[in-house]
């Protein structure tokens, strides 16, 4: 029976890239000339640092057109609290990888209540659909693109 996966993954190389082009971006900007301003990548987190709130959500405006530029999608980042230290103004933008066990639900129930001929089963942090046409697949992906969940999914392991 054919089947595929859903998974949300964002490709760490591309994010890399969208944090060095609004780092260059922010050297250029005039507004933030002689400010200690900097946006930094560490594993899943990417760390917004300026001197006031205003400049850490514009910091966040940079780099979500940096990453929208580079064709991932802004839905995949996770705005968390602004935190301080000394003059300094802290953000972190959590990167969303992998379907938490209520997105997966949901991905789950849009599938079943499209009453498309399909069957989705939770696998982890990926949602396995399986099928007996192509046809029925290509449509449950369908379903799920249309469905506004809030985070952005990839489809894998398409079988035969």
């Amino acid at each position: 029976m054919p089947s595929f996966d859903i998974v949300s993954e964002v490709e760490m190389n591309e994010a890399r890239n969208a944090v060095d082009n609004a780092n260059r971006e922010l050297e250029t900007r005039f507004d933030f000339r002689g400010v200690d301003a900097s946006i930094e990548l560490n594993d899943k987190v990417i760390k917004l640092k300026a001197e006031a709130d205003s400049q850490v959500m514009q910091l966040f405006d940079i780099l979500a057109s940096k990453i929208s530029k580079r064709g991932m999608d802004v839905s995949s980042l996770e705005l968390q609290d602004i935190s301080r230290a000394g003059k300094n103004v802290f953000r972190n933008v959590g990167l969303k990888q992998g379907i938490e066990k209520d997105m997966a639900k949901k991905v789950v129930k849009a599938i079943k209540d499209s009453k498309v001929k399909v069957q989705a089963a939770i696998q982890g942090e990926e949602v396995r659909v399986t099928g007996k046409k192509r046809d029925d697949l290509q449509e449950a992906m369908q379903v799920v693109r249309s469905a506004d969940l809030g985070q952005p999914f990839q489809f894998k392991n398409f079988r035969d």
